[in-house]
């Protein structure tokens, strides 16, 4: 059987310009090409995992326009079950501006439009979605009221939880306690750390410093340098996987749904980071979000050229 998992999360349409660099200041800058692509972080890990083979869950919150119509259109062809995905009267559904440099590193400006309309009562709708789940993920581009009722609810029912806490703001420890993997690069992990994590040694002390607070398993990813596993028997870096970087949106979003589905596979924590790694790897030597998150079948044949597995 398919592993089942709940996300609960963010849609957004993204806009996307390529640029040979990122533009000063008052500068106007002529791009290589526009693209529009659906994106949001809860709904790119959603199909992140449902293309690693998960039976996913979605709730969310898009607005009455042409671009929720278009996102739940999407997210339904990746048998994703939308019941749960609430359309907002009078709202628009979030947007982000994605500038993508030729070197393929990003920078983002989001309107969260519908998904801050994502209230508790909609996650009191959805329990049975998460009580018959094997995970839920979460992320931080929805209401953190919400975010916090989700993993309450999960808690109350036994449901492992994945907490990816993007974008960065600060958590209680009372949340982080609650949280059983929580997958998060650098800046986030300064954030909540309080410590500039440049290099694999800050990583390990900032990683050190949430373990600490309770938390059972962190997942420090870092690009192109690596990632970072840390718990309470100990440490593991594993080295990134190398490829020809062309966009590195939805990466990170990548690592963490397939992260979950090994997870729910009954992967051991190391397993199922080394399979995401692979994933996101992929991601990257493609243009966009959710038109760049490889399919199963893709990344067991790249892992086997690559001597992976």
């Amino acid at each position: 059987m398919k592993p089942r998992i709940t996300v609960v999360g963010s849609v957004n349409m993204d806009l996307v310009f390529r640029t040979p660099r990122m533009p000063a200041l008052g500068e106007t800058l002529h791009g290589h090409e526009f693209r529009q692509i659906p994106g949001g972080k809860g709904a790119n890990q959603a199909v992140a995992a449902a293309r690693q083979g998960a039976q996913v869950n979605f709730i969310g919150a898009v607005g009455d326009d042409g671009f929720g119509a278009f996102s739940k259109q999407c997210l339904s062809a990746e048998g994703i079950d939308i019941t749960h995905l609430t359309t907002v009267a009078g709202v628009a559904t979030g947007v982000a501006g994605i500038l993508v440099e030729d070197g393929g590193d990003n920078s983002i400006v989001l309107a969260a439009g519908a998904n801050a309309c994502l209230q508790s009562q909609h996650i009191d709708a959805a329990r049975s979605g998460i009580n018959g789940a094997q995970l839920l993920l979460c992320q931080l581009e929805t209401p953190i009221a919400t975010v916090e009722h989700a993993i309450a609810v999960a808690r109350e029912q036994g449901v492992k939880v994945i907490l990816n806490p993007a974008p960065a703001q600060d958590l209680s420890p009372v949340l982080l306690k609650q949280v059983d993997f929580l997958i998060l690069n650098e800046t986030e992990a300064s954030q909540l750390s309080g410590i500039s994590v440049i290099d694999q040694v800050t990583a390990q002390t900032a990683s050190e410093k949430l373990l600490a607070m309770g938390i059972v398993t962190i997942i420090l990813t870092m690009g192109g340098n690596g990632a970072l596993i840390t718990q309470q028997a100990g440490s593991k870096f594993i080295p990134a996987v190398k490829v020809d970087v062309l966009d590195t949106t939805a990466a990170g979003d990548t690592f963490v749904g397939a992260f979950a589905v090994g997870i729910a596979n009954g992967l051991s924590v190391l397993e199922a980071s080394i399979e995401a790694q692979y994933t996101a790897a992929l991601t990257v030597t493609r243009l966009g979000a959710q038109t760049s998150i490889p399919q199963r079948q893709e990344v067991l044949d790249f892992m086997a050229q690559r001597k992976a597995m």
